[in-house]
């Protein structure tokens, strides 16, 4: 199965394939609204902005799985990522990215691409997964590791 076979959902409620992005280099990560890393939306911001029309879009995933961090419903979520973070980009449903509820997204992005020590596991919000243009994925990013941080490796796929 592709990564472009999964199907998820909008934040909006909307259902669709992965395969509406294919062709495009995509930057998946799972975000949360009242994480210590959520200044990293304007720098996720940033990059779609900048990257956009060459082929590049990020998607965010919010999920409460880590501290509690995004509590809110999907309105709510969505409110406040375009109000307090000026977020633009596609964001989807709220998820789980661990355990037996994992979206399939996420199981197969950490099969893909595993973190240390070949864990599975999300460790926390804001991790980042760099898939290239056919779908595969390149690199999985630490949520320390900043939106800026990547801007190389997008523009080296582009």
């Amino acid at each position: 199965m592709s990564i472009y076979d999964i199907e998820v959902t909008t934040i909006r409620g909307d259902r669709h394939k992965l395969s509406d992005y294919a062709g495009k280099v995509l930057l998946i990560v799972n975000t949360a609204t009242k994480c210590g890393f959520a200044p990293q939306f304007k720098g996720l911001q940033k990059l779609y902005d900048e990257y956009g029309e060459r082929g590049f879009t990020v998607l965010g995933f919010p999920s409460n799985q880590f501290a509690n961090q995004e509590p809110g419903n999907d309105a709510e979520i969505a409110e406040a990522c375009e109000l307090n973070h000026g977020v633009s980009f596609p964001l989807h449903a709220k998820i789980d990215v661990n355990g037996p509820e994992a979206h399939p997204l996420f199981r197969r992005l950490t099969k893909d691409a595993p973190g240390f020590l070949g864990s599975k596991r999300i460790k926390w919000n804001f991790t980042k997964f760099l898939v290239d243009r056919q779908g595969r994925v390149v690199k999985r990013f630490a949520p320390t590791v900043t939106p800026e941080k990547i801007e190389s490796r997008i523009r080296a796929l582009l």
